[in-house]
């Protein structure tokens, strides 16, 4: 019975995985071919392996700079998410009062605020301290991210037995004492679960840098792509192995943190 069930799963999941794959090998393939044998068979494989692209990306484009851009954005913006978020989730399961109560209300609020809908008055704040046209104030916009990791922390905390925590008090430890030596090596499969998702979300992003970043020499990958978008033309083999490029460090990571992300989402239901 259930190596059928394998055989069904296999039987739909393989032509899904095909019809999802096509975009990747359409953009993939396309970066090996020369602009008009692109055009004559965009399907097609290519009659020989043409580099040409990535060349002549490489020597116009600062594909490095950007990619520094991109990587520290994103480390330092991953590490105040999960820093902020793992806090915040310890402080409202263990506070008891008013004041825990009003702060979870506050970024359930927050939570369910569209983005996009905050950009206006967000870029003014960041123009009066300063922050407009930097990475850091783009490291700052990603912070609010911290919301999205309260969620999914705070309900993995829940399934923790709280003797542990009261334990500790016990002892004499302090609030932040606790946190540090007993919740977050309790925490850490979610903490790694949430980090996989909002690096490839930062990585990924195209609005915020777009809307906080206006020198060349302080844009991230995503940016870089759209510098083959002309006005009136749009130069599809830069455009394509740009693409390329932006992917595979994401590819990469996700092959090699897929397996933290099933025991981080999983983690607390077995444990409930």
């Amino acid at each position: 019975m259930k190596q059928n069930k394998g055989i069904l799963a296999s039987v739909i999941m393989i032509p899904i995985a095909c019809i999802v794959a096509i975009p990747f090998y359409y953009v993939l393939v396309n970066t090996l071919k020369t602009q008009p044998e692109s055009t004559s068979s965009p399907l097609g494989l290519p009659l020989h392996l043409y580099f040409g692209n990535y060349v002549n990306v490489f020597q116009t484009i600062p594909v490095v700079q950007s990619f520094l851009n991109t990587l520290y954005v994103t480390v330092v913006s991953i590490a105040l998410m999960l820093l902020i978020g793992s806090m915040a989730a310890f402080g409202v399961l263990i506070g008891k009062g008013r004041l825990a109560t009003l702060v979870g209300i506050a970024l359930v609020i927050a939570f369910v605020v569209p983005g996009q809908s905050t950009l206006i008055p967000l870029y003014r704040m960041l123009a009066g301290v300063q922050l407009v046209d930097s990475l850091n104030g783009l490291v700052v916009m990603y912070a609010c991210g911290s919301i999205f990791c309260y969620f999914l922390i705070i309900g993995y905390m829940r399934s923790l037995p709280v003797e542990l925590f009261e334990a500790a008090k016990i002892d004499g430890a302090g609030a932040f004492r606790v946190y540090w030596n007993v919740a977050l090596p309790l925490i850490r499969p979610i903490l790694v679960t949430v980090g996989v998702f909002q690096t490839m979300w930062v990585w990924n992003d195209f609005i915020t840098p777009n809307v906080f970043i206006n020198s060349p020499e302080k844009q991230t990958l995503v940016l870089q792509v759209y510098t083959a978008v002309g006005q009136f033309t749009t130069d599809w083999p830069a455009f394509m192995t740009l693409s390329v490029i932006v992917l595979i460090p994401m590819v990469v990571f996700f092959i090699f943190a897929q397996r933290q992300i099933v025991s981080g989402l999983v983690g607390g239901a077995v444990k409930g």
